[in-house]
């Protein structure tokens, strides 16, 4: 309790104790207080044996070393058996994306003779053209639109801001849509939203993601998606295309490289599975 930890956290961490301590009677290896470093070895060697995952291997280290660490605190042992045992390494999950087909498909998708579908091909234009978070999109202010110079002024995490280029796609969507359907959108009534919903107000970015999902089922897309997926098929497909890496990190708004680096691993994937399918020895 000392470290604030969730009551499910506490719950995770009390099974786990219980179940190393079930494991080490059954191995007539002793009791969980007296453990050795060989037997969390030997204890970690049967989880992976069960296919038990890497991250709730990394939660049951954690578990046991705050165990062993408070029992030496108080006194109660004289050596933390953990020391030496080095977590397993979790990666990183990778970014779910689209291929281009699949992103041509979703961009078809809308019915243009709608005037609510027509903004959300504009939408979608800009989410995919220009790599923004849903939350940039959805609070876009006209101010921030740079028609002139095909640039939108985003203000990301933090506050902080960065120009992105439309791209010549995108921007024609754009100019198309702030002409002939935005004010009817707001019936007239002045406002700097961008993009208004029905009532004329700034839409939530879970309305807008349900659209999303509606325009993914209506052009057949069975794969998972997320609110970032268009954000994904910007970075990886732009690296695919040859894009410079920091290049992408400054149109992301990421201020770590690292945080960018993922799309390679991405990027690499795809080549794989490219060189599977069309090498004759794939």
């Amino acid at each position: 309790m000392e470290k604030g930890l969730s009551a499910n956290t506490l719950i995770s961490y009390r099974r786990d104790l219980f179940q190393y301590d079930d494991w080490l009677s059954k191995q007539a290896a002793g009791s969980l207080l007296h453990s050795s470093d060989t037997n969390l070895l030997a204890y970690l060697g049967w989880r992976i044996e069960q296919g038990l995952s890497a991250r709730s291997t990394a939660r049951f280290l954690s578990c046991i070393r705050g165990f062993f660490r408070y029992q030496l605190r108080e006194g109660v042992i004289d050596n933390d058996p953990t020391l030496d045992v080095e977590s397993p390494k979790l990666g990183r999950p990778l970014p779910k994306s689209l291929s281009e087909a699949e992103v041509d498909a979703l961009l078809a998708a809308p019915v243009l003779e709608e005037l609510l579908e027509f903004r959300d091909r504009t939408m979608l234009e800009l989410l995919y053209g220009c790599g923004l978070r849903v939350s940039e999109l959805v609070g876009l202010q006209i101010n921030q639109l740079g028609l002139n110079q095909g640039v939108v002024r985003i203000i990301g995490k933090g506050g902080k801001e960065r120009l992105v280029p439309m791209g010549e796609e995108a921007l024609s969507w754009l100019q198309r849509y702030l002409r002939e359907a935005r004010m009817e959108l707001l019936g007239n009534k002045p406002s700097e939203v961008v993009f208004p919903s029905r009532r004329g107000t700034q839409m939530t970015r879970q309305a807008f993601w349900y659209r999303i999902k509606l325009y993914a089922k209506r052009a057949g897309i069975k794969s998972a998606l997320s609110p970032h997926t268009l954000r994904h098929a910007f970075a990886t497909h732009l690296l695919n295309h040859g894009a410079d890496l920091r290049v992408v990190q400054l149109l992301l708004g990421h201020s770590d490289l690292t945080t960018t680096q993922i799309y390679t691993h991405v990027a690499r994937e795809r080549m794989k599975d490219l060189h599977a399918e069309h090498h004759p020895r794939g």
